[in-house]
C-alpha cells in the first residue's frame, strides 16, 4: 500500500483534522531520520509506517474513558502507542495528561524532539522502571510491545496506585500469554481484534488481583 493510500485509509478511520494529518507527517519525517541511528522500528515497517505504527496505536484511543486524566506508556520507545493517542487527544480536544516512560536516553531524546515539534503537552520519563521502585499513580496504562504479560502485570500490581485500565497490544502468541498468567492471577478483561491485524489483539485490562498459592 502506497503512503498516500496509507494516509487516505488513517482519514477514513480515524476522522482527524489536516492539522493533525499535517502534524503525523512531521512525525514521521523525524523518525525516519531518526531510525537511521536508533533502532526505533523494523526495516520491514518503512515504507508502512501509517497502518502498522499510526493506525495500530491510534485504534485504542476509543477504549481510552474521556473522563481518564492520567495516561502512562510504558516502555515507549518510537512513542507508539503514546505520541499517537496525545496527538488524537489533541485533535479532539480531550485534556489527557500522557506520560512517555522509555529507559533508552537516546530514544527518550527522540521522543522530546517529536514532542517539541508537534508542541505536545507529554512528558517523558527516562527511567528503568524494574530498577527504581517508582510509584506510578495514572489511571491509565499502555503496552505495545514493552515486556511479556506476566512481567507486566507484575509491574502494575507492585507499583501502580489506584489504576482503571490496562490497554496491552497481544500478538500470535497473546491468548497462550493469557491462559499461562491465568494460573497465577484473576484478571477481568476483555480482548478486541486489531483492526491491523487477524492475528494481534488489544487485552483491556480492569481488574487484577495475584491469585494465593
Amino acid at each position: 500500500m502506497d503512503k498516500s493510500t496509507q494516509i487516505d485509509t488513517f482519514c477514513r478511520l480515524t476522522q482527524v483534522s489536516r492539522e493533525t494529518i499535517s502534524s503525523l507527517i512531521m512525525y514521521e519525517e523525524i523518525l525516519l531520520e531518526s531510525n537511521k541511528n536508533l533502532n526505533l522500528i523494523g526495516k520491514s515497517t518503512l515504507n508502512q509506517i501509517w497502518i502498522r505504527h499510526f493506525i495500530d496505536s491510534a485504534q485504542i484511543i476509543d477504549f481510552i474513558d474521556k473522563n481518564s486524566k492520567t495516561i502512562l506508556d510504558l516502555g515507549s520507545g518510537a512513542g507508539f502507542p503514546g505520541l499517537i493517542i496525545a496527538i488524537m487527544a489533541k485533535d479532539r480536544k480531550i485534556p489527557f495528561k500522557i506520560q512517555l516512560l522509555e529507559k533508552s536516553k537516546k530514544k527518550a531524546e527522540f521522543l522530546n524532539k517529536v514532542i517539541n515539534k508537534l508542541k505536545l503537552k507529554v512528558k517523558v520519563l527516562n527511567e528503568n522502571v524494574f530498577e527504581k521502585n517508582i510509584k506510578m499513580k495514572n489511571d491509565v496504562f499502555l503496552s505495545r510491545a514493552f515486556k511479556p504479560l506476566e512481567k507486566i502485570l507484575e509491574l502494575i500490581n507492585n507499583q501502580a496506585q489506584n489504576w482503571n485500565k490496562i490497554l496491552i497490544y497481544q500478538g500470535k502468541t497473546g491468548n497462550e500469554e493469557l491462559l499461562q498468567v491465568s494460573k497465577s492471577w484473576n484478571i477481568k478483561y476483555k480482548q478486541w481484534r486489531s483492526v491491523t491485524s487477524s492475528d494481534s489483539k488489544i487485552l483491556e485490562i480492569k481488574e487484577l488481583k495475584k491469585k494465593i498459592d
